[in-house]
């Protein structure tokens, strides 16, 4: 599986962008998990969210879906986290 996130938006308007490949990870089952709850709980058009917060794209084996600060899911928040943290 490979998950992917664009972060646009902020005070800066800054876009960052990372994915995670899942297949040889030993915890591939819980990203999986992870992923599809917060794939779930996304919209297919971007929210409106609020002045300088950010906006996500979140891209799971070539299906998106959009959020917003401060309207994310803590499955959403987690993914976002760990993806921009881990991946490349």
């Amino acid at each position: 599986m490979r998950i992917e996130v664009r972060r646009t938006g902020g005070f800066a308007g800054i876009e960052r962008r990372a994915g995670v490949n899942t297949a040889a990870r030993p915890d591939a089952r819980e990203w999986h998990a992870l992923a599809e709850r917060a794939l779930a709980a996304g919209r297919d058009t971007p929210p409106a969210g609020v002045p300088d917060g950010f906006h996500y794209e979140i891209t799971v084996d070539g299906r998106t879906v959009h959020a917003a600060d401060p309207g994310l899911t803590e499955d959403q928040r987690e993914l976002i986290s760990r993806v921009l943290k881990e991946g490349a």
